[in-house]
């Protein structure tokens, strides 16, 4: 497996994030697994749920211990949105790492 820098995990991960959006279709299931485990990592939820035709999510928030809140929003701009859900620490670059691995993405250092 490559060692990436941060700054290229990061880059390679919206490259991908951009990718994935503009070329989403619902034969394509690969990706919308993916933009799933984006929104889980980053919210620590659980049932992600992304409805692409009424641009919605729906997940469950952690409240408490072992305790989860249903909330749903509106993301009129799935590839901005799922983009600031990146987080710089440690686990999550090496998770990212690892999607890149699984999407067969390389870096052109």
């Amino acid at each position: 497996m490559n060692r990436f820098t941060t700054p290229e995990i990061l880059d390679e991960v919206k490259n991908l994030i951009s990718y994935s959006v503009q070329n989403r279709n619902e034969e394509n299931f690969n990706f919308k697994t993916m933009h799933r485990a984006i929104v889980k990592r980053y919210f620590e939820a659980r049932h992600v749920n992304i409805d692409y035709e009424k641009q919605t999510i729906d997940l469950k928030l952690p409240v408490g211990e072992k305790k989860y809140t249903n909330i749903t929003f509106e993301c009129q701009e799935l590839e901005r949105f799922l983009r600031s859900c990146l987080k710089k620490d440690e686990k999550s670059l090496f998770f990212y790492q690892n999607l890149l691995s699984q999407y067969n993405v390389t870096s052109a250092a």
